[in-house]
């Protein structure tokens, strides 16, 4: 491995590793009938996560941002968002409100037929 003279590693040895989370979902659900059924329990939160963070995109805010923002610390943020793919904690209508004013956006819940 190629150093410098602190003895971190340079650019050009590591190889890019191709990642798409959405590919690699795509080929789970349709070889892995467990990992199926564990995503489409999922989908709710998934999309609901998916919300959050595209709306905290268009913003052009950093999690830190919108934490300052919302008047807790980013680490508590990081667990809102995180919590939108985890049953063991939902956060609030009222932190969902504010998450959204911070990001410039207005809460709006509603029930669709299936």
């Amino acid at each position: 491995m190629k150093t410098t003279a602190n003895t971190r590693p340079t650019a050009d040895t590591y190889a890019h590793v191709p990642f798409n989370p959405a590919d690699d979902a795509a080929r789970l659900q349709r070889e892995s009938p467990a990992f199926a059924q564990a995503w489409t329990e999922q989908e709710d939160e998934f999309a609901a996560l998916d919300v959050l963070l595209r709306a905290r995109q268009r913003a052009g805010l950093t999690q830190a941002q919108v934490a300052e923002l919302m008047g807790v610390k980013q680490s508590a943020l990081a667990r809102v968002e995180g919590a939108m793919t985890s049953r063991n904690h939902t956060p609030s209508l009222a932190t969902l409100r504010k998450y959204a004013q911070a990001v410039g956006y207005r809460l709006e819940f509603r029930m669709v037929p299936q």
